[in-house]
């Protein structure tokens, strides 16, 4: 289980995720790994993006390279909280349902209050725990509430369609991290 560090920010959802796994390296290095994975190193993650824009007539646009969390922060993203070398939780309102997705990223005082109705408050935090000098698990958490019955309406199919893509999105980047930080 994640530490709870997303619990400030979404006490409940519509929607949570969650994923771990345990890896052959050291606290330090495995969030060394996990704070700088690269999406773009993933073809499967590539083709979950591309279907993504292909099924909602987006705009194509090639996922941006480099470490995912500052990408995140780059398209409107905010850190809500970080413990350095332990874990992070990151926040935006959003509406996934449109073709080209704008993230809006909300103060941290202000993220768990926010009600405007039409969205979607999307928070993800990423960790890692130590088993053992030199044994990990890492994990990542994404919870999602809905602003109003209308959104939630659209995120449950929106969710339909994109849910399996979106898991596979986040195990795909613990199994980058891994490799980085066991080789």
């Amino acid at each position: 289980m994640s530490d709870g560090l997303l619990d400030e920010f979404v006490p409940s959802w519509d929607k949570r995720e969650y994923h771990e796994r345990p890896v052959a390296a050291p606290p330090d290095r495995a969030w060394e790994a996990l704070r700088s994975v690269d999406l773009t190193r993933s073809r499967l993650i590539r083709a979950v993006f591309a279907a993504r824009s292909i099924l909602l007539g987006a705009r194509r646009q090639p996922l941006p390279s480099g470490p995912f969390v500052e990408r995140a922060v780059e398209m409107g993203w905010v850190i809500l909280e970080e413990r350095p070398a332990e874990a992070l939780a990151a926040g935006a309102v959003t509406q996934p349902w449109v073709p080209d997705v704008r993230f809006r990223g909300i103060p941290p005082s202000e993220f768990a209050a926010f009600a405007e109705p039409g969205y979607a408050k999307i928070v993800w935090g990423m960790g890692v725990r130590a088993d053992g000098p030199s044994t990990s698990t890492m994990w990542t958490e994404t919870r999602v509430a809905t602003t109003d019955p209308g959104s939630r309406r659209r995120f449950g199919r929106y969710w339909l369609v994109f849910g399996a893509g979106i898991r596979l999105i986040r195990r795909a980047a613990l199994g980058i991290a891994a490799r980085d930080c066991e080789s």
